[in-house]
């Protein structure tokens, strides 16, 4: 077997990824999985869904993790490593694998940095199951936000969208609040007839309360109907993303350069365009000259572009990764 360069590893609140790439950037294989149906989200031991991945890539390529590193770098960008403290706990999990010689670990968020732009810096939000944000400066430099929900200041993401959606369905239905049409499309979501019958299986466990973070795309047609309510829930979640976004400019004093503002996602596979344009407009009055973009390659390319950096793979290597890194590469190998 080919030995790897990189091993790639990105792992989220929807799947775990994960590649290995020669220092030419071909793709030798992949793996896709899904996490844990169990948790919030955030898994405190995402090296655990992420040992299952490597193993079931080793046997893809034929290779014995007993006897010798999968790769020579490894480029771990994983959920999780919020905190200084988490960063020690995880690269101990980690190194205890001997997956390769060297590594490297970032959160998850700058995964979709790097897949998102051919800049080894600029700003990456990710809304998915929650948020974050990271950022680099042309001189290195990062910023990223702890990430750990409401005791970190966070807001936004399925959760929260899905759980301001069902809040306000409650409140218009028993007269506290706006009348929306979420009042009718929350619950017919669920197969239910009222925002009653949803807090009802809600708290008498019928359903978990997480499938909350199935209802972003309902909250997303519901605005694009014309509901004022709805609508505003979609703003929030633009103007926080344009505020986590220029928090990371300001602090990196990014203000006067073209930054890239690279999104990544579930909530940004939406027809909504005046989603993206209310964070555009919002970005240039912070960054005039600052460019949005929403990343349509697996963040694991990102991982693996990491990975190119630190072996000082070529210009040509990094394009042949991004070519060969692909969803439906990695869908067709998912267990």
């Amino acid at each position: 077997m080919k030995r790897a360069a990189v091993l790639a590893a990105d792992a989220g609140g929807s799947k775990i990824d994960v590649a290995a790439v020669a220092r030419d950037g071909s793709l030798l294989g992949g793996v896709r999985i899904a996490p844990s149906a169990d948790g919030d989200g955030r898994d405190p031991n995402p090296v655990g869904a992420v040992a299952i991945a490597v193993r079931e890539l080793a046997t893809e390529l034929g290779a014995d993790l007993e006897r010798r590193p999968l790769a020579t770098f490894g480029s771990f960008c994983l959920t999780g490593a919020d905190l200084p403290a988490d960063d020690r706990r995880i690269l101990r999990a980690i190194d205890r694998h001997h997956w390769t010689e060297d590594r490297l670990l970032r959160n998850d968020t700058f995964a979709v940095l790097r897949a998102g732009t051919e800049r080894t810096w600029g700003v990456g939000v990710v809304c998915g199951y929650g948020t974050n944000c990271a950022g680099v400066s042309p001189e290195g430099r990062t910023f990223r936000l702890p990430a750990l929900g409401w005791i970190a200041g966070d807001w936004g993401g399925g959760v929260d969208i899905g759980q301001s959606a069902i809040w306000h369905a409650m409140r218009a239905q028993d007269g506290r609040g706006q009348r929306t049409e979420l009042e009718r499309t929350v619950p017919a979501y669920f197969g239910l007839k009222r925002p009653r019958d949803v807090m009802e299986a809600m708290y008498f466990g019928r359903f978990s309360e997480t499938r909350a973070v199935e209802l972003p795309p309902v909250v997303f047609a519901t605005a694009a109907g014309g509901d004022a309510v709805a609508r505003s829930i979609v703003e929030r979640q633009a103007d926080e993303i344009v505020t986590m976004a220029s928090a990371a400019i300001r602090r990196l004093r990014m203000t006067k350069l073209d930054v890239h503002v690279v999104l990544g996602g579930g909530l940004f596979r939406n027809d909504d365009d005046g989603f993206i344009d209310r964070i555009s407009d919002g970005m240039r009055r912070v960054a005039p000259e600052a460019v949005v973009m929403v990343v349509d390659s697996p963040p694991v390319v990102g991982a693996a572009l990491l990975g190119l950096d630190r072996v000082g793979a070529t210009q040509a290597a990094k394009r042949r990764v991004r070519e060969e890194i692909t969803h439906s590469r990695l869908a067709r190998r998912e267990g």
